[in-house]
């Protein structure tokens, strides 16, 4: 049972172990939120799951050079610079490869994260058997050990966050250009190759930086989860960085927080499941691309095109006759269910009344009709004209994209077409009335 005392001095950060861990968890998590989303944006996701994977033999590496040396195998430093060192072979090496074989992202990849991490267990093997090898603790490389964490290395991650965002800064244009279109930046003679450069060596930074918080293996997850969090949330460049590293540093923040209130929860598991949380959350209640809005918004196009079709039918049919329902399921693939919830819809918002011997369109609903059926005349005469659609067919097709259409785009159409005031004529026969 945790005392009260216990949670309120994790809360406010007053024992100084727990707020030196959840400040620079929470720093390494807006640092990879960042270049996480350049990674996302350049569809270059996996490419730090390579160079993850690959940092563990220059970890391994560096031990293993620093003990013939007669140095200490232990020095951070060193490992962290070895550590560096191959993540950024293996990010050329998967360049270099993928231009010189041909082959997909993915293979390469496969071989290359393979090949590297394979090495590294087999020079673990070696360093095991040196003198103070099985104490020297690489294995926590792997899978990370935050409590471990000291001074130095808060003020190396807040470094690195520092520069992580100073090159973002600087470099803003650039990066939006060589994520959305490297082709045009080559054609007007941007180095794109070096800012290509630049890129994966801010992400080999951030995933060295975060060996020593949440390992090889999860440091890819704080890469690449609160980027694709944020793209739930808006479409803008900057503001989906920001938002990605707002998004890691909260996971960094609340992941830790509970691991130092439950010391049997490995800090690096829970950010990385704090982080899981928060992107299924963005991809139901994201306010840009999320479920429940793109729900909504089918949602009401539906309501909008069954509204649409039961004025355009009514009003093509008899603008001012009673129309029953069984009339009204004759003219479309409608069952007589959808034609009475689109009858009772109308009627609430005052586009039909009901008679006796059925229903009419008010003098809203035979205005909001004959737009309608104009729009729809339009985008027929368009499709005939300018897409050279069969007139037999192109009511179908008209159906898949009137309910789209906003005013300028009527407006073009007519002056395409020279449209007079008048509705023009249906190019094909209606059946039974109802085009």
């Amino acid at each position: 049972m945790i005392a009260t005392g216990d949670i309120v001095d994790v809360l406010l950060l007053r024992e100084y172990n727990t707020a030196l861990v959840v400040l620079s968890t929470a720093m390494l998590g807006f640092a990879a939120g960042c270049a996480g989303t350049l990674l996302l944006l350049r569809k270059r996701a996996l490419l730090g799951d390579v160079v993850s994977h690959a940092t563990f033999p220059g970890v391994v590496g560096a031990f293993i050079v620093m003990q013939a040396m007669g140095l200490d195998g232990k020095h951070l430093p060193g490992l962290l610079v070895g550590a560096t060192a191959s993540g950024l072979a293996a990010a050329w090496a998967t360049s270099a490869l993928r231009k010189a074989t041909g082959l997909k992202n993915d293979a390469i990849m496969g071989i290359v994260l393979g090949a590297s991490f394979g090495a590294g267990v087999a020079m673990m093997a070696i360093a095991q058997g040196l003198p103070g090898g099985n104490q020297a603790g690489l294995e926590s490389f792997i899978y990370g050990k935050t409590a471990s964490m000291v001074r130095d290395d808060a003020i190396m991650i807040g470094i690195g966050t520092l520069g992580v965002i100073t090159i973002s800064t600087l470099l803003c244009k650039e990066f939006r250009l060589l994520c959305f279109d490297e082709a045009f930046g080559c054609s007007i003679g941007r180095p794109m190759t070096l800012f290509d450069g630049v890129l994966m060596f801010v992400a080999v930074a951030v995933i060295v930086l975060g060996l020593q918080a949440v390992g090889l293996i999860l440091i890819i997850a704080l890469l690449i989860i609160p980027a694709s969090a944020a793209r739930f949330w808006t479409d803008r460049f900057t503001w989906t960085m920001c938002s990605a590293g707002v998004i890691g540093a909260a996971s960094g923040w609340i992941g830790s927080t509970i691991s130092a209130l439950e010391a049997k929860l490995p800090a690096g598991a829970v950010i990385v499941l704090v982080c899981a949380t928060c992107f299924m959350v963005s991809m139901l209640a994201g306010t840009r691309h999320g479920l429940i809005r793109r729900w909504w918004r089918q949602w009401r196009l539906s309501r909008r095109v069954l509204r649409q079709h039961l004025l355009r039918a009514m009003h093509e049919r008899s603008p001012e006759g009673t129309l029953g329902v069984d009339t009204l399921v004759s003219m479309r693939s409608w069952t007589p269910g959808e034609v009475r919830t689109a009858l009772r819809r109308a009627l609430g918002s005052g586009d039909v009344t009901q008679m006796p011997d059925g229903w009419r369109l008010t003098e809203q609903g035979r205005t909001s009709g004959e737009q309608i059926v104009r729009n729809h005349r339009l985008w027929e005469l368009f499709l005939i004209h300018h897409a050279d659609i069969a007139p037999s067919h192109v009511d179908r097709d008209a159906d898949l994209v009137e309910h789209v259409l906003d005013s300028q785009l009527v407006a073009r159409l007519e002056s395409l077409l020279d449209a007079s005031a008048e509705t023009p004529e249906s190019p094909h026969p209606l059946e039974g009335g109802a085009s």
